[in-house]
């Protein structure tokens, strides 16, 4: 006989049927757990392909997010718009102002493009942009050091005027008893950018003295003389300290070229070997320099501008073609530079240079920034009309 017959027999007929009412229940209770862990198995696989989804939507999104980057790089316009249609950024100025501040891996050359555009967003953009720099207690200097280190200031005039003139709004809202108006931030702010300029670049042979730059900005304080104190420590700090200009990776080429007047693909004909390469032009400081990529550290030729002349001049199946020549020394071979392939520097060997552009509308342009470029200082317009604005509000006054 069984332990459990044993068991059994000691129990009452009830006892025997609660003990099988307790085995039915426990039996049901396992079933019950059995469901209830399959239920669980079920959830957390849900959970788990949820999960899985998400992660995949934010790997997703932070592509889309980092091709908008990229496309903003390329083409800020067709950048902005991309990221805007994928619902990747609000398109307020407020919040492309903050994209451009804050994002990593923006071309600061793209920033300054979209910023000096002058379609209203733009316009509100670059207010909104302004606005997220803090000047306050920061003398003109250190505030133009920061202001300009977030973005590449670009060489057209325009744009130039529209970012100083909401720069010297900002710095005199933040600084309100240092100047009499933004008319004498603007100018002395662009004083200041002359003055790395001439203190800073190897190709400017005359310095400005402190007495120089004394001189230049005197009565521009609504007619008053700025305290020569101030004067001498914003000399002091640049002489001390150019600007530091930002770097990119890819087609920057601030650090060496600042704010230059024109810049863009020309084919270039050439001197010994009359055959066309395409060539990236920088104009700047009164010479035209060219690279055979964007990329590129330096030069392959330097034409310094001075004592030539530019004209249009017509050529055998390259309809849009300008020329560089000295109308002094006809026939003598103008004096420049170019690297040869072993890094050799020689001597140039053209009497005149013939560049071809993509259109006539370019040609002109290049044309006209160039003979800007050897008869006067880029800076010199914009400061002079803005000084003239304050000498006759004074008369005025």
């Amino acid at each position: 006989m069984t332990d459990c017959e044993m068991v059994s027999s000691d129990f009452t007929a009830d006892e025997r049927m609660e003990i099988e009412s307790i085995k039915m229940y426990k039996k049901d209770l396992l079933d019950d757990i059995q469901k209830l862990k399959l239920e669980i198995d079920n959830v957390m696989a849900e959970i788990l392909s949820f999960e899985s989804t998400e992660e995949n939507k934010t790997i997703e999104k932070n592509q889309r997010f980092l091709n908008g980057k990229k496309k903003f790089n390329m083409d800020p316009k067709k950048g902005i718009n991309y990221l805007v249609e994928n619902k990747l950024l609000d398109g307020s100025a407020k919040a492309i102002a903050e994209f451009l501040y804050k994002e990593e891996g923006l071309n600061k050359t793209a920033i300054g493009e979209f910023l000096g555009e002058r379609e209203e967003l733009h316009l509100q953009t670059l207010k909104a942009f302004v606005e997220l720099h803090e000047f306050a207690d920061l003398h003109l200097v250190l505030a133009l050091r920061q202001f300009l280190w977030s973005f590449r200031l670009p060489g057209e005039a325009q744009k130039i005027d529209r970012m100083m003139e909401a720069f010297a709004t900002r710095y005199c809202d933040c600084n309100t008893h240092v100047f009499q108006s933004t008319d004498t931030c603007y100018i002395l702010s662009f004083a200041i950018i002359m003055l790395n300029t001439s203190l800073h670049n190897p190709n400017v042979k005359d310095k400005t003295t402190l007495e120089r730059f004394i001189s230049m900005n005197r009565g521009i304080n609504n007619g008053e003389d700025l305290p020569n104190d101030l004067l001498s420590k914003l000399y002091e700090s640049i002489r001390n300290e150019p600007f530091k200009i930002p770097e990119d990776d890819g087609n920057d080429l601030t650090h060496t070229f600042f704010n230059p007047d024109r810049e863009g693909w020309l084919l270039k004909l050439g001197g010994r070997v009359k055959t066309w390469k395409r060539r990236w032009f920088i104009l700047t400081d009164n010479c035209l320099y060219y690279f055979e990529y964007t990329t590129d550290k330096e030069p392959r030729g330097i034409i310094p501008l001075e004592n030539l002349c530019v004209r249009e001049v017509p050529y055998p199946r390259k309809p849009y073609c300008l020329e560089l020549y000295n109308p002094n020394s006809h026939g003598q071979k103008i004096k420049a530079c170019k690297t040869e392939t072993d890094g050799r520097v020689v001597e140039g060997k053209h009497q005149s240079y013939t560049i071809c552009a993509s259109s006539a509308e370019e040609r002109d342009a290049w044309i006209e920034a160039i003979r800007a470029s050897i008869t006067k200082d880029p800076f010199y317009d914009l400061v002079s009309v803005r000084k003239k604005k304050v000498i006759n509000q004074t008369h005025q006054d």
